[in-house]
């Protein structure tokens, strides 16, 4: 029976190291809002499949195959004791799927994937292990750190809008232009911030993240023609395992050679880069719900978060090879989450309760065929507005982050090389802007101070 949590402590768990040990029903309740939410929202994961399909050249049933075990994956934060919930490095799914259309459709493709993923669970796992991910990020330039996400957004977002049949919209644009009003509507405007003050019904709708563009766009394109209408099928879903072993893993395609990684290095950077931003994202919420909440200490730790990314990558690489990458936070359920968590005791007894639940809950959903079925024809759709979310995100992060001229025009030209260009060149392109502007503008900046001081 599960001991009730002494005021101001740490939920119950078992000790293993840096690790926390926490099990479902044994050391955190089960939430069922946020179970709920996992049951609906299981939509954003199974969008994961068009990347894959795209990726890899698998069937949609190979690729249902491996977002089922990455979500069974996401468990292993709050089970080890980090209080988010887990996910891609979305921003970087463009640059990832621009890299490997570089490589020839088949094995090839299929190298480079599993090695991309390889080196970034080395580099997750070594940062982890060594507590040294802080100090490396800010030897990057923040010029450079900017230019990198901001190129990720750009790529996104022309991913979906270029003006050719590869276009993500191509086909549906209606739909997915409705469902990116919908989305930017409740998840970014001031406007409706007012509004769902006012409303309890809004309030929740503004919980729910892009569902409810999802499932405007769904409906929008069935009327329309744009979507095939579902086909409801009944039963658990067919997990085809063996399939994906022998054709899309290590196991029946053979280690990648070493030219793989080699390549792999700057996208590797890159997607490390991007990452970073979650792990600062993931702390700042963990912190700001742990002062809201006083009767629970909740601790996050970014050493521990970037060995458990690590293992999923690991894990994935050997496994399930997989686009869009494992990345330490999904900010839509983890601020959800924290959210609810703010409320009181009474609404979450504990955080972990809260992720747990909405992780298991979506990991489960994607068991259940009707629910695969029913959302099946607006997967593309969804990666559409995943895409263009990110990119909204990503810009205006990335604006915020730079101050001075040099810095902006730096990352600028850097991000626009990062989306048309690739990743290497755009790191190498970078690099120079930062050395032709910053470190001048810094030694000038270093000799001035003292006379304006005086």
């Amino acid at each position: 029976m599960r001991k009730p949590r002494e005021y101001g402590a740490e939920q119950a768990y078992l000790p293993l190291g840096l690790f926390k040990l926490r099990l479902p029903f044994v050391h955190y309740r089960w939430e069922w809002p946020e179970a709920a939410q996992g049951v609906i929202l299981v939509a954003v994961a199974l969008s994961a499949t068009s990347a894959h399909m795209e990726a890899l050249g698998c069937t949609f049933q190979i690729a249902v195959t491996m977002v089922v075990l990455n979500g069974l994956l996401y468990l292993l934060h709050p089970t080890f004791g980090d209080p988010v919930f887990p996910g891609w490095i979305t921003p970087a799914i463009p640059l990832v799927l621009a890299y490997l259309s570089g490589f020839e459709s088949g094995v090839d493709r299929i190298h480079a994937t599993i090695a991309l993923q390889m080196l970034m669970a080395v580099l997750f796992l070594v940062l982890g292990v060594t507590g040294l991910a802080q100090r490396v990020i800010h030897i990057v330039p923040i010029s450079m750190r900017a230019g990198i996400l901001m190129g990720a957004g750009i790529a996104a977002t022309y991913s979906v809008i270029r003006p050719d049949e590869s276009a993500r919209m191509y086909g549906m644009e209606i739909s997915v232009i409705v469902g990116a009003v919908l989305c930017f509507l409740i998840m970014y405007s001031a406007r409706y911030n007012v509004w769902r003050k006012k409303s309890k019904i809004m309030e929740f709708i503004s919980k729910l993240g892009m569902l409810p563009g999802l499932l405007g766009a769904l409906i929008l394109g069935t009327l329309l023609g744009e979507l095939p209408a579902p086909v409801i099928e009944w039963g658990i879903t067919p997990l085809h395992f063996r399939e994906l072993l022998a054709n899309y893993t290590v196991f029946g395609m053979g280690f990648p050679a070493v030219d793989y990684f080699i390549k792999g290095l700057p996208l590797m950077v890159t997607c490390y880069i991007i990452a970073f931003g979650d792990f600062v994202l993931a702390e700042t919420v963990v912190k700001e719900a742990d002062e809201v909440r006083q009767d629970e200490y909740v601790e996050f730790n970014p050493s521990r978060s970037n060995i458990i990314s690590g293992i999923r990558n690991l894990i994935l690489s050997l496994f399930a090879p997989y686009a869009p990458l494992s990345g330490p936070l999904w900010a839509g359920g983890t601020i959800a989450v924290a959210e609810r968590y703010k409320h009181g005791r009474e609404a979450m007894d504990s955080i972990y309760g809260g992720v747990g639940s909405y992780i298991l809950a979506m990991a489960v959903a994607g068991l259940i065929l009707p629910i695969v079925s029913l959302l099946k024809p607006a997967l593309p759709i969804a990666m559409s507005l995943t895409m263009l979310v990110q990119g909204f995100a990503c810009c205006y992060i990335a604006m915020n982050m730079v101050k001075t001229r040099e810095q902006q025009g730096a990352a600028a030209i850097t991000a626009i090389v990062v989306a048309f260009q690739s990743a290497a060149i755009g790191l190498a392109v970078g690099i120079a802007m930062h050395l032709i502007l910053g470190v001048l503008v810094l030694e000038e900046h270093e000799h001035v101070e003292p006379a304006v001081e005086s």
